[in-house]
């Protein structure tokens, strides 16, 4: 998507070897004060494969990963928050005024069409217009901004644990999920195997994990799970 931004801006340090010496202190005497000074990295990812496909996934909570999302919808962000176990902080509408088109998210399916395209800039004018029109009123931005669209661009910041970023890649890299959070789901997962391999193995859309679809007769009739696993073991 033009101009969308996915950063990883932090993450915790060591992530791999800390959620591994969680794990060994549910079975042993010493506490992991001691534990995590004796891992490496090498034994840490195998303790957290091995303890992952126990299904014993709290231990990977321990980690967290925040991520700056740029550019991206007011429909986005809307799904995004359903994610509960998460933190957020948004750019607020109350402060940032909206006064370009480039401040609105156009969806491929409607960019390619010259026609839809027309109706849906034309609706944008009006709304930019009119948001615009309450502004110069002396309407405050938090009364004004009733009339911006859920293509309104906006930035968020969103931080996760591991488990949860797994949950929500189940969820959100799915075929059936809407394609801009898809997008960034994606890219977020991408950039999460780079610096945590192990927590984050097998992660992807819930047939990568689990090796079915939960949607049934709603899924695709284009999916195809092998596909997808090799897809996603790529990234």
């Amino acid at each position: 998507m033009k101009n969308m931004k996915v950063k990883l801006l932090r993450y915790t340090p060591d992530p791999e070897i800390l959620c591994a010496a969680a794990a060994l202190t549910s079975s042993r005497r010493e506490g992991a004060s001691k534990t995590i000074e004796e891992l490496t990295l090498e034994r840490a990812r195998q303790i957290i494969k091995r303890v992952i496909s126990y299904g014993h996934y709290s231990v990977i909570e321990h980690a967290s990963f925040t991520f700056s999302l740029e550019g991206v919808s007011r429909a986005l962000t809307h799904q995004l928050v359903r994610h509960r176990l998460a933190s957020y902080t948004q750019q607020s509408q109350r402060y940032v005024a909206y006064n370009t088109l480039e401040h609105y998210v156009v969806p491929k399916t409607i960019q390619q069409n010259e026609e839809t395209r027309k109706i849906f800039e034309d609706a944008l004018e009006k709304a930019s217009e009119a948001y615009q029109k309450l502004l110069e009123m002396e309407i405050p931005k938090e009364d004004a901004r009733f009339v911006l669209p859920h293509a309104a661009k906006t930035n968020i910041v969103v931080t996760m644990n591991a488990r949860e970023l797994r949950h929500f890649f189940n969820l959100r890299c799915c075929e059936r999920s809407q394609w801009e959070i898809r997008e960034v789901a994606v890219e977020m997962l991408k950039q999460v195997k780079r610096v945590a391999p192990a927590l984050f193995e097998n992660a992807g859309p819930f047939c990568v994990e689990y090796g079915y679809c939960p949607e049934g007769k709603m899924k695709p009739a284009t999916c195809n799970i092998q596909e997808l696993k090799r897809r996603f073991s790529e990234l």
